[in-house]
């Protein structure tokens, strides 16, 4: 059975996404019983830059209104790679957006030990965990080290603190470890939806550093694989080219081949992609020691 991806045109800012967010809720049948908990995880990076790398204020504040409106239990949270949640959300805007809402960005917390199919483990937050389900709002961006990245990528943001910084340290060297960490990330979390942010994406090179290019796209699916799949189709992209969609497709995962996705609002080819640069050649995951250091002060100032 095809996975299904909803592709959508949003206006580019200033317009208001509120529209468009509502629709591919219904498209995607998010509808959790009311009550029920469910984690936002935006893409909140680093202060630096935060306007263009992390998500859209306007698109988290337009889904979170309408998951208001079905009587869920929202938290609105994430582990950022550099500075506290708070602080990179202030920088981002978020913080303005949602307060009208009642609602307050918060760090994820509480790792709990996942062992990992390669040897050892990583902290990931028990506040993603014990979620009912999770809404996840990446933003599609190109990445120096994973060339581009969007809804698989933005789960591993559910380890906490300085413990993906450390992996980064630790396997980053080691062949396809990394990539094969997220993807069991990923598979160890609650459902997971995702709406992607590629409304102004970031391309040229990321996470932080990049420059906005106009695509006018809001891309949902109930399958992140799937989700992702499609996107890097859409930008003429193969598995070879991106770690994270190889490493899917090595695992048989469902929705990493295009052929098994269809496509009922909007078709790839109704967006213009063309011009949307990635970096090339890769930068090496491995992070050093003084950038752990400083990663991991900013973290601590911030709070």
């Amino acid at each position: 059975m095809p996975e299904s991806v909803f592709l959508l045109r949003a206006p580019l800012p200033p317009g208001s996404p509120d529209e468009a967010a509502r629709r591919l809720l219904e498209a995607l049948a998010f509808r959790p019983a009311p009550g029920s908990r469910v984690l936002l995880k935006p893409n909140l990076v680093a202060p630096r830059n935060a306007r263009l790398s992390c998500t859209s204020p306007a698109v988290v504040r337009a889904v979170c209104a309408a998951l208001l409106d079905l009587g869920l239990k929202i938290t609105l949270a994430d582990s950022p790679a550099f500075g506290s949640a708070a602080q990179v959300a202030r920088a981002a805007g978020l913080d303005e957006a949602v307060r009208p809402l009642g609602l307050a960005v918060r760090s994820l917390r509480r790792p709990e030990p996942l062992r990992l199919s390669f040897g050892g483990s990583i902290g990931l937050s028990r506040d993603a965990l014990e979620q009912d389900a999770i809404l996840n709002l990446p933003r599609l961006k190109a990445h120096a080290q994973m060339r581009v990245t969007a809804s698989v990528k933005n789960l591993f943001g559910c380890v906490t603190g300085c413990r993906k910084a450390l992996a980064h340290a630790r396997i980053g060297d080691s062949g396809d470890l990394f990539a094969r960490l997220i993807a069991e990330v990923m598979l160890a979390l609650p459902p997971v939806a995702t709406i992607l942010d590629a409304v102004v994406p970031m391309h040229r090179t990321g996470p932080i550093k990049g420059d906005p290019f106009a695509l006018g796209l809001l891309a949902a699916s109930a399958d992140p694989v799937a989700l992702d799949t499609a996107v890097y189709g859409l930008l003429g992209l193969t598995p070879e080219r991106v770690p994270l969609w190889g490493e899917c497709r090595r695992r048989g995962l469902p929705g990493a081949d295009p052929a098994e996705i269809d496509f009922p609002l909007e078709q790839p080819d109704a967006f213009d992609a063309s011009g949307f640069l990635l970096p090339d050649p890769l930068e090496p995951i491995e992070f050093k020691l003084l950038r752990l250091v400083r990663g991991r002060l900013r973290s601590l100032l911030g709070r």
